[in-house]
Parts: structure tokens; sequence; C-alpha cells
């Protein structure tokens, strides 16, 4: 029973890190729509591995590496707010025309490169989002932590493990219900989709960047 009690709860932080509607999620949709949901799904895999390390730091109280990450908040959120810029513009000026052909056939050509890259991308993003680690403390700490008390290393390895799964959960379950949908979605709506998804991808990159621009005046 515990567990199973420590890899519900991982789970639980996993969905709760996952599921709130930010730029990993708008490009995990876009690529979905665009690319069908096996594509969104190994976007959503890169973000569920980042979030397993900022899980790793957390519940097995990696003290240096934790005080590393912050004391490079601002550099990594620099990284990460410039990256969000160069996804959203990139997001909002895509050829809607050639979707349907990458679809087909330039993904399956170029195969796992092109979804390493795909992985490798969202990893970036949330690896470069120091406030996840914040959350993952609190989390931790809220939801029956393992962060200041007396565990082993099989309890965090379990709660890690259904972090990643539960993160993994959320991911599955987006891609495969937009998946229903996105062969039924013709190129101006498309169109619409990518302008939306871009602007509001490049919103964030304009937030991060702003809130770094405030702190450092």
């Amino acid at each position: 029973m515990y567990v199973l009690l420590l890899i519900s709860t991982g789970i639980v932080i996993g969905l709760i890190v996952a599921a709130p509607i930010g730029p990993v999620n708008l490009i995990c949709i876009r690529r979905t729509l665009a690319y069908g949901p096996v594509n969104g799904f190994v976007s959503g895999l890169g973000a569920a591995l980042g979030d397993g390390v900022f899980a790793i730091v957390t519940a097995f109280g990696l003290t240096a590496i934790s005080q590393w990450i912050e004391g490079f908040s601002t550099p990594l959120r620099l990284v990460g707010g410039v990256m969000l810029l160069v996804f959203g513009i990139h997001i909002f000026r895509s050829d809607v025309s050639q979707l349907r052909d990458a679809e087909g056939g330039s993904l399956r050509e170029s195969g796992s490169r092109s979804l390493l890259r795909t992985i490798a991308s969202t990893f970036a993003l949330t690896i470069t989002n120091p406030a996840t680690l914040f959350g993952f403390t609190a989390l931790f700490t809220g939801i029956g932590s393992l962060a200041g008390g007396q565990t082993t290393f099989l309890d965090a390895a379990l709660t890690v493990a259904g972090v990643i799964a539960g993160s993994t959960i959320w991911w599955f379950m987006l891609t495969a219900l937009i998946g229903i949908f996105h062969r039924h979605i013709d190129t101006a709506v498309m169109r619409n989709i990518n302008h939306f998804f871009g602007i509001a991808v490049t919103g964030f990159g304009v937030v991060v960047l702003g809130d770094i621009a405030l702190k450092l005046i």
C-alpha cells in the first residue's frame, strides 16, 4: 500500500505540473494538429523528462544542484524567453500548405532524428524554467512530500517515477483527444490556429523577457 501511495502521489504531482495551459501545452497541441498525435505526444515526452529532472532534484534533496539552478535562474529564464519568441514566430509564419505534406512525408523520412529534435525542444523549454523547481518543492512539501522528510532512496525513486508517469499520462490524453480532430481541420482553420498559438507563445516569451528586464532595472 505504501508503494502505491508513493507512486500515486507522484502521478498526482505530475498531472498538476503538466496540466496548466502554458507554452509547452500550446506547442504540443499545435504539433498534434499539424503533424498528428504521435509528434504531439513525443513533444509532451520532452516536457515529461524535464519535469522528471526537477522531480529528481526535489525528491533526492540535491541541494547543490538546486542552488546552482537558483543562482542561474536569470540566464536560464532569458534562454527560455528567447526560445519562446523563436517558437512563437516560427509557428505564426508556418506555411500551412506544407503541413499536410510534412505529416505524411518528411517526418516519416527523417524518422527518429526528427522525433529526437522534437523531444529536445520541449525538454529545453521545460528545463529553462526554474519556477518549475519551486513548484515541485511546494507540491512535494504539500502533498505528502519527500522534501525535508526522512525517506529512503527507493521512496524518492518511486515518487519520481510517478511524476514522470503522471506527466506522460497528461500528454497522452491531451494529444489523443486533439488527434481525433486534427484530420478534419482544413487549411484555413490551421492558419488561424497557427496565428493564435504563435501570438500566444510569443506572448509568453515577451512576458518572461519583460519580467527579467523589470527586475534588472
